[in-house]
């Protein structure tokens, strides 16, 4: 099926910047970006943007924003399957020892997956547990049953430590928790944030965001496990994958940039053109004209 997604940011510019920012989706068999749209609008001249692709694979925009008020907004089609999120509950996980080399690093402990400062806790709660899917499905099962979701309780500095310790946080919080039990179990775990639509799924009206979950490592190849909603879904794409989220920021900025505004959407697509004033996003929150 096709999706509609995108998003828009309203920057705040002091004086000229270069940032890096990660926003436009992978395309791969598995989601492919039919066809995307990208406006830099702002009130001086902009020079033209460009792009790279990481060591993880990421698609990264460099923007040198100019003086001055300046707005970023992303739209894109994307197909992808129908289906919820797969499946295996049999998937057993390798030793060490047998990974792949690209693979063990999503091992090691990183700046928001502290893994090492959770070895004892991850093998008493859950070593007994059988290994592969069901011990992946009871670090999620813990972690969504102890850590209350709530908007704006998150910081730059939080860390699934500090999750551990407050209980409390955004997705990309129950995600680091996640990660750094599964990887404290030898289990390897990576970081993903992209676009999660409504499908399937009661609307709670709450305002879109992107969306953080993880890729484990079982049976030779990357399931997809959100410890935040903990079930399958449907429409899942992804902006980027790392070690965590300081791997893939929305935003880096080589100077100093206030956000003043964003917009996030994700639907079923209309068919509707780019230029259609009703299409998601269009003259959205935060849009600067």
């Amino acid at each position: 099926m096709d999706l509609d997604i995108g998003c828009s940011f309203a920057f705040g510019v002091p004086v000229a910047t270069h940032a890096v920012m990660l926003f436009e989706p992978h395309s791969t068999d598995l989601q492919k970006v039919v066809d995307s749209r990208l406006e830099i609008l702002g009130h001086a001249a902009l020079p033209p943007s460009s792009t790279y692709v990481d060591s993880y694979g990421n698609r990264c925009r460099r923007i040198t924003f100019n003086a001055g008020d300046a707005n970023v907004e992303f739209m894109a089609r994307v197909n992808v399957s129908e289906e919820n999120d797969e499946t295996l509950e049999d998937a057993e996980l390798a030793p060490p020892e047998h990974l792949p080399d690209e693979v063990l690093y999503f091992l090691m402990p990183s700046r928001y997956c502290e893994s090492d400062r959770l070895a004892d806790l991850a093998w008493s709660t859950f070593g007994s547990i059988r290994s592969g899917w069901a011990r992946v499905q009871s670090v999620c099962d813990w972690v969504h049953g102890r850590t209350e979701f709530q908007y704006g309780s998150s910081s730059p500095g939080y860390s699934a430590l500090s999750v551990l310790d407050r209980r409390v946080g955004v997705c990309r919080d129950f995600t680091h928790l996640a990660i750094a039990l599964c990887r404290a179990v030898n289990i390897p775990a990576r970081y993903v944030f992209g676009y999660l639509p409504d499908i399937g799924v009661p609307d709670l009206g709450a305002e879109m965001d992107f969306c953080a979950w993880m890729e484990v490592f079982l049976g030779g190849r990357w399931f997809t496990f959100d410890p935040r909603n903990n079930q399958p879904r449907i429409g899942r794409v992804v902006i980027g994958r790392g070690r965590d989220a300081a791997d893939v920021a929305m935003v880096t900025s080589f100077g100093q940039i206030e956000m003043v505004g964003m917009t996030v959407w994700a639907e079923i697509g209309s068919g509707a053109s780019w230029n259609d004033p009703t299409r998601p996003g269009r003259n959205g929150p935060g849009l600067i004209r």
